[in-house]
């Protein structure tokens, strides 16, 4: 982003100068035209306004910190969109006139037990605040730690805060970007989730460093040093620094405790705590101040401060030569005295020592020439070193932004699977993020092809050999073979795949295969001359089809088994169909002798006995019994045949 020093944002804010940036917005020192006071404005990049996400989570972040009043808290005092000039989203705040925590930590290195105690105080009690309200900061570091000119500690960059009931997760991913690894505690980096606890975690890393010097973690790059924060224990600040209190290396490991839940439940109960610390050390000092007794920091020229980027030899080599430039020449103090010289003989002598001085004039600025030229080499010119930005978990698109305006070109050098760092984000680059490389120079990105899977392969029908080559194609390996019956794949095929055809896999994914036995067979028992119901039941109850047909038999009695196909006493396939012929019984009848009865129960007899009856009737009695049968009762004939009987 530009410089916007100069612009007037939303026809109210003078933008005077800048004061830092970060990966989500610049901050400036303005002047509110309206109310003729100096602000800080905080604007947010340009790429990330036109997200919005970003633009929500920017716009949360004033409402978030304008809810809280507290004098350890920088004040918001507006929020808006630029309307006219330089499109902006800003956040304004109270301009706090001093350094950061980081500062001081830069130049003193470390604090004593009671300047450490008088830095986290306030902050705690800034979080108290916040946390009851349900809000959580999610970015304590020093760097959003201020010290004004007056001693007063004051929490800066509420840009991650939320209501702690919201939506609050967050991946590794946005960490990386939108908060620094250093202080992510576990739960941020496993499940993305932060609540007051998490603003507990990091008071104690803080609390740590500026103890030590030292940030419990180093590594590689953010990812690892935030999965250091997941498996490793917090170790004591003693362990880095003798003599510090075992009270002190108690509440560091509470506060930094990999389970939230050991952790105090806020900053209300761990400032309770560090009190009663503090008043044990130092009874007299039992009431927080508002001003801290740190020592004042150099109020060096920024000249002279620029020379920390440069190598110490060349910084004290620059300083050097502008002592002797900034001196007063010999030779214009032998001016000055040659007016008050007589003797021709002493300002003749004096005139060749100015000559000397001259030479000396031209080889000074011979050398201050030659360290010009090597500073300009190695600061500005072509042996310049740049630091290396940290892009890790960024779009390729969004680390060139972020490189290529130091003057470094940007090759994407591989894509690589990885299960942590998601499709097309910065694995890692070369050199890594704070490493420093010639201006012109190439940063070459790792990215992600995001988790490496395999869809398992169709293997069902194919032959066990041709399913293991199938299965080490797709970078699978080949686990157990089984087998099992089916009635659909020949023996010695593949059934199925364990895991299932089509679905996604690791690398390397064992796959397991289940072979054909062919259809299983099954012993049929001979149900001939047995019940044909109890036939149909068992052959079912195993598994077979059964088809029952009946036909007439003079040798087996009706209901039972006339013949079985195929035969009983095999195996035949499980599924396969049995057909069974069941008896109707004989197929010829005895005629009933029905002789004077009455044609009603004449009729039934014969009826019953599976013939037909044609009644003739004869004479004129009122009651008629039959005279004749025909054919005659005890005669054989065949079921359904018509009987003739005669009643008169």
């Amino acid at each position: 982003m530009s410089d916007l020093s100069g612009e007037i944002i939303d026809g109210r804010y003078q933008l005077t100068r800048l004061i830092a940036s970060g990966g989500m917005a610049t901050i400036y020192a303005a002047l509110d035209l309206r109310l003729d006071r100096h602000v800080a404005v905080k604007i947010m990049h340009p790429h990330l306004a036109q997200d919005e996400a970003f633009v929500a989570r920017f716009i949360r972040e004033a409402k978030a910190a304008a809810a809280l009043t507290h004098p350890n808290i920088v004040a918001v005092q507006d929020q808006g969109w630029n309307q006219g000039g330089a499109p902006a989203v800003f956040i304004v705040m109270e301009l706090v006139e001093g350094n950061t925590l980081r500062d001081y930590l830069h130049e003193q290195g470390s604090l004593n037990i009671d300047q450490a105690i008088s830095v986290i105080t306030p902050v705690l009690s800034a979080l108290a605040a916040a946390h009851k309200l349900g809000i959580v900061h999610r970015d304590i570091k020093p760097e959003n730690i201020l010290i004004s000119k007056d001693g007063r500690v004051k929490i800066a960059d509420f840009g991650l805060a939320r209501g702690a009931l919201l939506g609050t997760t967050m991946t590794i991913e946005s960490s990386v970007i939108l908060g620094s690894v250093s202080y992510l505690s576990p739960e941020q980096v496993q499940r993305g989730i932060a609540d007051a606890r998490s603003d507990i975690y990091a008071v104690g890393i803080v609390l740590f460093e500026i103890l030590t010097g030292e940030k419990p973690y180093k590594g590689e790059d953010p990812i690892q040093i935030a999965f250091r924060h997941v498996n490793e224990k917090v170790p004591a600040p003693s362990t880095l620094k003798p003599g510090i209190p075992p009270e002190i290396d108690a509440l560091v490991q509470r506060a930094t405790s990999s389970n939230p839940d050991q952790r105090p439940k806020d900053a209300s109960e761990l400032l309770q705590e560090l009190n009663a610390i503090s008043e044990k050390f130092n009874p007299s000092k039992s009431q927080m101040s508002l001003e801290l007794d740190l020592p004042p920091l150099s109020n060096k020229p920024v000249k002279e401060r620029s020379k920390r980027n440069m190598p110490k030899s060349m910084a004290a080599l620059i300083t050097k030569t502008d002592q002797i430039i900034n001196k007063e020449p010999v030779a214009d103090t032998l001016k000055k005295d040659e007016k008050n010289i007589s003797n021709t003989a002493e300002i003749l002598k004096k005139r060749k020592v100015s000559k000397r001085v001259k030479r000396n004039r031209v080889i000074a600025l011979g050398i201050a020439i030659a360290i010009g030229i090597i500073a300009w080499f190695v600061i500005l010119g072509p042996g310049a070193r740049v630091v290396v930005p940290s892009v890790v978990g960024m779009s390729v698109k969004n680390a060139t932004s972020e490189i290529t305006p130091l003057g470094l070109q940007v090759s994407v050098k591989d894509e690589i699977f990885s299960e942590d760092v998601a499709n097309g984000k910065v694995i890692s680059s070369e050199p890594g993020g704070g490493g420093k490389i010639e201006t012109g120079g190439t940063v070459y990105l790792n990215v992600s092809k995001g988790k490496e899977r395999y869809d398992v392969p169709q293997l069902r029908g194919l032959t066990p050999d041709a399913a293991i080559k199938a299965i080490a194609d797709r970078n699978l390996k080949f686990g157990a073979q089984s087998e099992a019956f089916d009635s659909e794949i020949p023996i010695g095929y593949v059934i199925s795949s364990n895991p299932l055809k089509g679905e996604q896999v690791k690398r390397d994914t064992v796959i397991n295969i289940l072979v054909s036995k062919g259809i299983e067979k099954i012993d049929a028992a001979t149900y001939v001359g047995k019940s044909g119901e109890q036939a149909l039941n068992e052959l079912t109850d195993s598994g077979f089809k059964v088809n029952v047909t009946y036909s007439f038999d003079e040798s087996i009695i009706k209901g039972l088994v006339v013949k079985q196909s195929p035969d009983g006493n095999q195996a035949i396939p499980k599924g396969s169909t049995v057909e069974l012929i069941v008896s109707k019984g004989s197929q010829f009848v005895i005629v009933p002798n029905v002789i004077n009865k009455g044609i009603a129960d004449a009729t039934r007899d014969i009826v019953n006995s599976d013939l037909q009856v044609v009644v003739k009737k004869i004479g004129t009695k009122k009651i008629k019994t039959v005279t004749n049968i025909a054919p005659k009762a005890g005669t054989k004939v065949k079921r359904g045949s018509k009987i003739t009987i005669t009643v008169g």
